[in-house]
C-alpha cells in the first residue's frame, strides 16, 4: 500500500486528484499541499519523523517553488519519494524524466491514466534485488524442471492466469501474472509496452516510429507498442542504453 502527497496550488484540481487517489485500492494515505513550500516543509516534518512517503504527485507551475525545483530539492533527501508530475504543461515532460519522475500527466486527468500512474509507482517503490542477481524461473515441462534465467528472456506475454516467457530457444508458460513479473524484474530493466505484453530492454535493437504505429524489435520478434506506453517506453529505453554507453 502507498503512501502519497499531492501538490497543486489550483485547489478545485488538488481536491480532484486527491479524490481520485483515494479511490485506488493500492493507495493508502493521501496527503495534500496547495503550493511547493508548504509541501516542502510536510515532507521534511513526515521523512524526519518517520513517517513513510512512497510518491508525491506535483503539479509544475505553482507561484514561488514550483514543480520542478521542489524535485529538485527532494532529490537530495536521503531516501526521496519517487515523483509523479500532474500538469497542463507537455513542454516540460523532458525536464521532468531528467529528474527521474515515474511518470508524466497532463491535465485533465483521466481515471485510467492516473491508475497507469500509480502503477508505475508501485512497481518503482518495490523492493529490488541483490546487484547481479540473476533471478531464475522454473517451468514445468511434462515430468522435468526447465529453469529459466531472467536475461535469457526476451519478453513476456500476459495469457490469463499465466505468463509465456519468450526466449532465443523457445517459450515457456508460468503460472503468475504480468504484474508480478513486472514488479520483480523492473530492476533489471524489463519495460511494460503493452498492458500484455512486457520487453527486456537489453533486447531490444530497434524503436520504430511509423505511421501512428509504435513497435519495439526484441530479438527477432517486433512487438507493438500501446499508444499509451510510446513515450515512457521511448525514455526508458533511452535511458537505459545511455547508461550502458557511458
Amino acid at each position: 500500500m502507498l503512501r502519497v502527497l499531492a501538490v497543486d496550488d489550483e485547489v478545485p484540481a488538488l481536491e480532484e486528484l486527491a479524490y481520485l487517489l483515494r479511490q485506488d485500492e493500492r493507495i493508502e494515505h493521501v496527503t495534500t499541499a496547495a503550493d511547493g513550500v508548504t509541501a516542502l516543509q510536510d515532507m521534511v516534518q513526515m521523512i524526519g519523523g518517520g513517517e513513510r512517503l512512497d510518491g508525491v504527485f506535483l503539479d509544475v507551475r505553482m507561484p514561488g517553488l514550483d514543480g520542478l525545483d521542489l524535485a529538485r530539492l527532494v532529490g537530495g533527501f536521503p531516501a526521496p519519494p519517487r515523483l509523479v508530475f500532474v500538469t497542463a504543461h507537455e513542454e516540460c515532460a523532458v525536464q521532468a524524466f531528467e529528474l527521474e519522475a515515474v511518470d508524466y500527466l497532463l491535465k485533465p486527468v483521466r481515471a485510467e491514466r492516473l491508475s497507469e500512474a500509480v502503477r508505475r509507482l508501485e512497481v518503482a517503490t518495490a523492493p529490488t534485488p541483490e546487484p547481479g542477481h540473476d533471478d531464475v524461473i522454473p517451468v514445468e515441462l511434462g515430468g522435468r524442471t526447465r529453469f529459466v534465467p531472467q536475461q535469457a528472456v526476451w519478453y513476456a506475454e500476459a495469457k490469463g492466469d499465466y505468463v509465456r516467457l519468450h526466449t532465443v530457444d523457445g517459450s515457456y508458460l508460468v503460472r503468475m501474472s504480468l504484474a508480478a513479473l513486472e514488479r520483480r524484474w523492473s530492476a533489471a530493466g524489463f519495460i511494460r509496452i503493452h498492458r500484455s505484453t512486457l520487453v527486456a530492454g537489453r533486447h531490444v535493437s530497434e524503436l520504430r516510429f511509423e505511421g501512428g504505429r509504435v513497435t519495439v524489435t526484441v530479438g527477432t520478434e517486433t512487438l507493438q507498442v500501446s499508444r499509451r506506453h510510446s513515450r515512457q517506453v521511448r525514455e526508458q529505453l533511452v535511458l537505459q542504453h545511455r547508461d550502458v554507453i557511458s
